[in-house]
């Protein structure tokens, strides 16, 4: 179910906000399994069979959680944790990926798996991830089986982020004077909800039109410079107003239960440098490869040359976490080329004061 679609706007947004206040009121727990039913429910709408995927990937991740939080803070159950929500990604998301570059390279012929990407599991799996770190860490001090399904399967994030941390979430899905109507909250978030989807429906959906239509005629006819110029600013607009806007219709509906989704967007392009973009394009996400990625891979704690590979993996990475695709592995890698260069060129001193460095 998308949140722009009319079954999302005229049925379920007002029935499931409506019905977290009416039973919340009455029981804290009964309205945290309300809510789990109704993301679940919003979850399978697009495809009933992968509610299975979401369940396994759950219990799983709680199980080990389970064991990290009992004292027995193993590293190499935490390894095993990270290894397998990677897999499943990777297995949904680059298995053809990977068998087109192995016939490539290798001249063989495999069958493409043409898997179906379930929605949303780059980011369940993803904050998941960070579950499983920060529980290692002892962030994490208690949890239950409700808590942390309502925390993972919390449908205005779901889709398309932001990435959430169990220590933001839990706090507010248990503070019991959130489970009354705050009409101040409700009209902000309406108003929110109401930015996002013109921003997805009026702007993005309209400039995808153009976007599709110009790039389907490379090749076929000679574009002037306006026209090329046209439709790569066309696609550049649609995948920030699509993205924008999905998010803001997230905070907007989450804002309407009483609860604050963390901010993921901040004008991005009125960024002056590629390290400021990455302050202020999808935020979370950001902090998450920082924090679970380049932090640990050692920052910039090991010497200039090792900053700078461990910029470049992350990088990397994280264009290839936006789609399986060259195309997306060389945006990264562009951006990190941006990053670096001004560093290298001018000094981190002065580029650190005068845009504030991404990287710590």
């Amino acid at each position: 179910m998308l949140f722009n679609s009319y079954e999302f706007i005229l049925l379920f947004m007002p029935v499931v906000v409506g019905g977290y206040f009416a039973i919340g009121q009455r029981s804290n727990i009964a309205g945290h399994y309300w809510l789990i039913a109704a993301s679940l429910f919003f979850y399978g709408w697009w495809n009933p069979v992968y509610l299975w995927l979401i369940v396994f990937s759950l219990s799983v991740n709680f199980s080990i959680g389970k064991y990290l939080l009992a004292g027995r803070q193993s590293k190499g159950h935490l390894a095993l944790g990270i290894a397998f929500n990677l897999f499943l990604l990777g297995y949904y998301k680059y298995t053809d990926f990977f068998l087109e570059n192995v016939n490539a390279l290798l001249g063989t012929d495999y069958n493409l798996l043409h898997i179906i990407l379930p929605l949303g599991i780059s980011f369940f799996t993803f904050t998941q991830i960070a579950y499983l770190v920060e529980t290692y860490r002892g962030v994490v001090k208690e949890h239950n089986f409700r808590s942390y399904i309502l925390f993972v399967t919390y449908f205005p994030h779901l889709l398309a982020g932001p990435i959430i941390h169990y220590e933001q979430m839990m706090p507010q899905f248990m503070d019991k004077a959130l489970k009354k109507v705050n009409y101040e909250n409700l009209s902000r978030g309406l108003f929110l909800f109401g930015i996002g989807l013109v921003k997805k429906v009026m702007i993005a959906d309209t400039l995808g039109k153009w976007a599709d239509a110009g790039y389907a005629s490379v090749g076929q006819i000679d574009l002037s410079t306006l026209a090329a110029w046209t439709i790569s600013l066309a696609y550049t607009f649609q995948l920030y107003f699509d993205f924008s806007g999905y998010t803001d219709m997230a905070l907007g509906v989450s804002l309407m239960l009483n609860i604050k989704l963390p901010i993921n967007f901040d004008s991005p392009y009125k960024s002056a440098s590629i390290i400021e973009f990455w302050r202020r394009w999808h935020i979370t996400l950001s902090f998450f490869l920082r924090d679970y990625l380049y932090i640990p891979l050692g920052g910039n704690r090991k010497g200039k040359m090792r900053k700078y590979l461990n910029i470049l993996t992350t990088m990397l990475l994280g264009g290839l976490w936006h789609g399986a695709g060259w195309t997306y592995v060389l945006w990264g890698g562009g951006h990190m080329a941006w990053e670096l260069l001004p560093i290298m060129y001018l000094g981190s001193r002065a580029v650190g004061c005068r845009t504030g460095l991404a990287w710590p």
